[in-house]
């Protein structure tokens, strides 16, 4: 079995997670997506690019980040397995992103362009609802990182990253981690430490 069929019914299964699908909804997903495999540190969107692709984590993790004047950089989401990423503001608008998403391990994924999914919900209204759902969730992490970066403790937003990625704390390394919680390698260390000590 080829990995683009592979790849092929791991997208499909996760849409018969929201809904059962019909042979003629099963091929349109097939004739919309399009697979590619990402190299670790190979990019799928860059500062300045246009987001073209929304894109389903067949397998692999990616990174989304900004890095600011200084040069250091700022991870905004992370997207592993069964997952989606894009830059949601640039796929829309069609204008230049501000952000880079980065593969963090070797990656299998499938992408759909922007104007397959404008197709996908004309003709098609479960995919309408369940892509309008995806985004919303997209939405409320986001709202929900910006509440934490304002309120909460370091260890609050440590706390959150396991709920929010919890297959993720064993792989990723400490710096990525720390960068998605605003604080230093170091400091999670402690941080990391203390909860293994129970205080």
């Amino acid at each position: 079995m080829s990995l683009k069929t592979n790849s092929i019914e791991v997208l499909i299964n996760y849409f018969k997670g929201y809904f059962p699908l019909d042979n003629e909804e099963v091929q349109v997903l097939q004739s919309s997506f399009i697979e590619r495999t990402v190299k670790r540190r190979g990019f799928i969107l860059q500062q300045g690019d246009v987001c073209k692709h929304f894109t389903f984590v067949v397998s692999g993790c990616f990174k989304m980040y900004a890095v600011d004047q200084n040069g250091k950089e700022h991870n905004l989401q992370f997207a592993a397995e069964g997952d989606w990423t894009a830059d949601l503001a640039s796929f829309y608008s069609e204008k230049p992103t501000g952000v880079y998403i980065e593969a963090i391990e070797p990656s299998a994924i499938l992408q759909i362009k922007h104007e397959d999914l404008l197709n996908l919900y004309i003709n098609f209204h479960k995919f309408d609802r369940n892509f309008r759902i995806i985004i919303e969730q997209k939405y409320i992490e986001l709202q929900n990182r910006v509440l934490q970066s304002l309120s909460a403790t370091a260890e609050e937003r440590y706390q959150y990253f396991l709920e929010r990625y919890p297959n993720l704390a064993n792989r990723l390394p400490n710096t990525q981690i720390a960068s998605y919680i605003g604080i230093t390698s170091e400091f999670l260390s402690k941080i990391r430490k203390d909860r293994a000590l129970g205080s």
